[in-house]
């Protein structure tokens, strides 16, 4: 771990897209996906294909934000995507 501040720029520089962690892959923009996702769920339907789409999706991203430590550090308090993201995570 780290004894400084980390910005932005230190984890994934000017320019680049993607960035290596725990052996994943992840581009910019996973973790602004993930929150989009998770706050067009709390409009959506339970039952209804776009409830089921927007679950796949979180569930999709999941594994990539597990591999930052995103679910070490924060709790996720939709019990829907709780379930998903340790449904998911126990997968991998």
């Amino acid at each position: 771990m780290s004894s400084h501040s980390i910005r932005p720029e230190d984890v994934l520089p000017d320019g680049a897209e993607r960035a290596s962690f725990n052996g994943l892959e992840i581009r910019k923009g996973t973790v602004a996906a993930f929150v989009a996702n998770a706050r067009a769920l709390d409009d959506a339907e339970p039952g209804t294909e776009t409830h089921r789409e927007l679950l796949a999706a979180l569930g999709n991203l999941a594994p990539q934000l597990a591999a930052i430590g995103l679910f070490e550090v924060f709790e996720l308090r939709n019990p829907d995507i709780a379930h998903v993201v340790e449904a998911t995570i126990c997968k991998s």
